[in-house]
């Protein structure tokens, strides 16, 4: 699947996006166990708990370490 999606990428001129060794946010779900789970309430919790993080809280170094959210914000403002 790497592969394909690697190939994938660079057909459409596109970089993957990869974080610093030991500490890709692209995986946090997966590496931050909060299981098991018992149902389906509590996995939709999670996802949104993460999602939350991911962009409202999450400084993007691409964004001059702002949150994604707080940075559309500001560019729908201005």
């Amino acid at each position: 699947m790497s592969i394909r999606y690697t190939g994938r990428l660079a057909e459409i001129g596109a970089a993957a996006s990869v974080g610093s060794v030991a500490d890709s946010y692209d995986n946090a779900m997966a590496i931050e166990m909060q299981g098991p789970w018992t149902g389906f309430d509590q996995v939709e919790r999670a996802i949104f708990q993460w999602v939350t993080w991911y962009n409202e809280e999450r400084l993007h170094s691409a964004l001059d370490y702002v949150p994604p959210a707080e940075y559309e914000r500001d560019w729908w403002r201005h």
